[in-house]
């Protein structure tokens, strides 16, 4: 079995080392490729105020998080969560690192990421594979196809969840449209699962028809061939 985590976080800023701290936490569980509905979401109360810059970006407000339980308090069930899978993160060492801190905060012995997990980072993957070309989330959708028209403000889930149909046409193969789990349309922590999907504004596929002189040439060819060519021979009747 193939599990991966596609996860992402929002934060009070951009540095832990200035001591900014994680508020968010959202991942979409794969399992061999397909999404199963197991996800995880989960607001943070940071102890401390949310940067005006960030706030801009992802509009999660200190009032808003007055009441959310602390990393500590959900420690434990996260990396249960996470433990054994492969995650797949867009700029990995912002979200690893801002994990690690937590991690590294609760003095308990939690240890760091990498003692739990694999980490797959889909920017360095897009940089590779589109050299000199922005590779951002906006970017990747674009590029891949992926309807990203509900998104007005990051966001923890939102962006793991748009993550995952990018990294699944990335790396080609099935793309798990279907969910496995029975509940995978229920709401986690208050937040709906519901998926991106291939941008409806996309033309149409081209057609393209043989012209009568090539279908003429096509025949003459056959003709030509005679009996080396399996087209000519009809088939038998008795």
């Amino acid at each position: 079995m193939n599990r991966q985590i596609v996860l992402d976080t929002e934060t009070t800023g951009l540095e832990p080392s200035q001591g900014h701290r994680i508020i968010e936490i959202g991942c979409v569980e794969l399992i061999n490729r397909r999404l199963t509905g197991n996800n995880y979401h989960q607001y943070l109360q940071p102890d401390r105020e949310v940067d005006e810059g960030a706030f801009q970006v992802h509009g999660i407000s200190n009032e808003f998080l007055q009441d959310k339980p602390r990393f500590g308090d959900i420690a434990d069930d996260l990396m249960n969560y996470l433990s054994g899978a492969e995650l797949v993160i867009h700029n990995a060492p912002f979200d690893v690192g801002f994990l690690d801190h937590e991690l590294t905060l609760l003095n308990d012995g939690h240890g760091a990421i990498a003692d739990y997990c694999k980490v797959t980072d889909t920017l360095v993957m897009a940089r590779k594979m589109h050299p000199g070309q922005k590779n951002n989330l906006d970017a990747l959708c674009r590029r891949y196809d992926v309807s990203n028209t509900h998104r007005d403000l990051h966001g923890a889930l939102l962006d793991a969840e748009i993550l995952s149909d990018v990294y699944l046409r990335m790396t080609g193969g099935q793309v798990g449209l279907a969910l496995d789990s029975e509940e995978a349309g229920a709401k986690q922590d208050g937040a709906s699962t519901t998926l991106p999907r291939i941008s409806s504004k996309r033309a149409p596929l081209r057609v393209i028809t043989a012209s009568q002189d090539e279908l003429s040439a096509h025949n003459a060819l056959l003709t030509k061939m005679g009996d080396a060519c399996l087209w000519n021979k009809q088939p038998d009747s008795s």
